[in-house]
């Protein structure tokens, strides 16, 4: 069991540094307002087709998996120990 709850554990600090990583890389909410005022429509409708392709879109399904992993990880470890 103490073998399990280590390995359990070292997974979690795995997770938790990526899950701050992933966190770190995204940008925020405010960085494309200047393309909103200064974009054209083709280019909306381009980006709005692609939306899911983007970066920042993948990086906020990493971040939802890895956190759900990571609050996994701990309500296990809460109840094995």
């Amino acid at each position: 069991m103490d073998t399990f709850k280590l390995i359990l554990t070292i997974i979690q600090l795995i997770s938790s540094i990526c899950l701050i990583v992933i966190v770190s890389a995204q940008s925020g909410k405010d960085a494309g307002l200047g393309s909103v005022v200064g974009g054209s429509s083709a280019t909306d409708t381009f980006y709005a087709k692609n939306k899911a392709n983007t970066t920042s879109a993948k990086l906020a399904r990493a971040t939802k998996w890895v956190a759900c992993a990571f609050i996994v990880l701990t309500l296990v470890l809460n109840l094995i120990s």
